[in-house]
């Protein structure tokens, strides 16, 4: 097994490990309001940030009442954490289809922006409601080993000019997406400061 499907193998496993904190089997209705609850609430958390976004907005956006969501959520920190695990599960699926790729600049490109769009998303989340959850390492063996495979994927085409890992290249990521978002609002310089990181990482240009 090369380097690519270790890291590969060790993503998988997270993601499975995330895929067992779901609800067990639903009713259809109660599955479609499980959902909705979900994206109201990701929706919600990335335009103002989850300390300012109470529950009962999230249910009136969602469609359902507030019992609707204590039945699937008993607490806040419950849909955070719900919240996060699914897009770390998106984030994951998104690694899988770019591995493999005829062409390994073009992937690493999508992932670094992938990560840039998940970071967004993510500064809505509290770290603080979020620290005790026991599923955060998977969610970090997740982004950590998906950029292993797709940084050493392309190490192994010969695209790759920086010597970087994993987790440096998700630092990098997330230090971009920190510094424009203290910044004044500018809705090109994320994709112009990315643009220049991928310049620097990358011997060919994304195809």
């Amino acid at each position: 097994m090369n380097t690519v499907e270790s890291a590969a193998a060790r993503m998988a496993a997270g993601v499975d490990q995330l895929r067992s904190a779901r609800p067990e089997a639903m009713r259809a209705d109660a599955r479609r309001n499980y959902d909705r609850l979900l994206d109201a609430a990701a929706a919600a958390f990335a335009e103002r940030g989850s300390d300012d976004v109470s529950l009962e907005e999230i249910a009136r956006r969602a469609g359902v009442g507030i019992g609707t969501l204590y039945r699937h959520f008993p607490t806040r920190p419950a849909l955070l954490e719900a919240v996060y695990r699914e897009q770390v599960e998106v984030l994951g699926a998104r690694a899988v289809t770019l591995l493999g790729s005829r062409s390994p600049a073009g992937a690493l490109a999508e992932w670094v922006r992938a990560l840039a769009e998940f970071g967004i998303t993510k500064q809505g989340l509290s770290r603080e409601l979020m620290a005790d959850s026991p599923f955060m390492p998977a969610c970090k063996t997740v982004i950590t080993e998906s950029s292993n495979a797709l940084v050493e994927q392309a190490r192994m085409a010969g695209v790759l000019r920086a010597q970087v890992t994993g987790i440096e290249l998700y630092r990098m990521v997330h230090g971009l997406v920190m510094a424009v978002s203290a910044g004044p609002g500018d809705p090109t310089l994320l994709d112009r400061l990315l643009a220049v990181m991928l310049a620097g990482l990358l011997a060919e240009a994304p195809s």
